[in-house]
């Protein structure tokens, strides 16, 4: 069975989670400075929360987000700023990095406007945009907004399927169980043929799930946050993808592989859970841990930093100088 060939540390991408959330406010300004640092100090790329609001940073309690979340008196509230609104201003404030959605509901937005949204964000970043979608693991967000979540893997399924056609066709029509679209386009057209690359991620993923990213993905993420950064939870991941390729006649070279793992800065205050192993370590270690994504085949590292502002980013830059100087003599 061939395996995916190694990725030279060095070429290993790393792209930074913006902390977009709080249980106060957030400012633009602030999320604009901490961008513009994570670029100068090497990541490649900037991805974005998809979320509305949940209880506070307690994993557990986000894992469970029921109906009744936003009216508990002893539930603290965490807001998020809009995704693709974000997103749309990354494109113009900060050059060159990749940006990316981690992940996109499904759920939230008609599809074929998130397509017309995604394709717009591609063209004011000059083909820099990477669309991450998922189904939308929150039940409460949807019932808090109005959203409908019934059948969301389903809904999933149909949002993948016209954004696909949306990105590919000149004209689409589609008639689902959830959506239906007639003699749908997209003009003006986005500055790539098909469309900005689509990603989805998965953890411990089931069949349907498995299948629709060996369909329907350009990228896979391995979402090990909260859980185990190492290379082997990555590669026991990797492996449950690129079986369903095969299963589906796809050349699972055909689908780039990433990962996204928590990344626990020393000075934070963030006690890791009993379960829980995140990327940490003086910046050697670090730097080994990201070499063996490398070594898998995997191309980029998302991180989410324990110390999330300006702080995190640039204590985090040794790891980086570690990483990116292992390919020299």
């Amino acid at each position: 069975m061939p395996q995916r060939p190694p990725i030279a540390p060095e070429r290993l991408k790393l792209g930074l989670m913006l902390p977009t959330w709080t249980t106060n406010d957030v400012r633009w300004s602030e999320i604009m400075e901490i961008g513009a640092i994570a670029a100068e100090v090497g990541f490649d790329a900037l991805y974005v929360s998809d979320h509305l609001l949940l209880p506070s940073n307690n994993a557990e309690m986000k894992r469970r987000a029921g109906v009744d979340f936003p009216d508990d008196p002893h539930v603290e509230l965490e807001g998020y700023m809009e995704c693709f609104t974000v997103l749309a201003a990354l494109a113009v404030a900060i050059p060159r990095v990749a940006l990316g959605s981690m992940v996109a509901s499904t759920g939230y937005r008609n599809p074929g406007l998130m397509a017309k949204m995604a394709v717009t964000i591609d063209d004011i970043s000059g083909g820099r945009l990477v669309l991450g979608l998922g189904s939308g693991d929150s039940e409460g967000e949807h019932l808090t907004f109005g959203f409908p979540h019934e059948q969301r893997v389903g809904r999933f399924e149909e949002a993948l399927q016209i954004t696909k056609g949306l990105f590919k066709e000149e004209s689409t029509d589609f008639d689902g169980t959830h959506h239906r679209l007639r003699g749908a386009r997209l003009l003006p057209k986005g500055p790539r043929p098909g469309g900005p690359p689509i990603l989805i991620g998965t953890l411990n993923p089931q069949s349907r799930m498995r299948r629709l990213v060996a369909q329907y993905a350009d990228i896979w993420n391995g979402w090990l946050g909260y859980t185990d950064a190492s290379p082997a939870s990555a590669a026991a991941q990797l492996r449950i993808v690129d079986d369903a390729c095969r299963e589906l006649g796809r050349d699972p070279l055909t689908l780039v592989a990433t990962t996204a793992v928590r990344g626990a800065m020393p000075g934070s205050d963030y006690v890791p859970r009993p379960d829980e192993r995140p990327l940490s370590g003086p910046p050697h270690e670090m730097a080994e841990t990201l070499r063996g994504h490398a070594r898998l085949g995997i191309s980029e590292v998302q991180v989410a930093l324990t110390m999330g502002g300006t702080a995190g980013v640039r204590a985090f830059a040794p790891v980086i100088e570690e990483l990116r100087g292992s390919g020299k003599a």
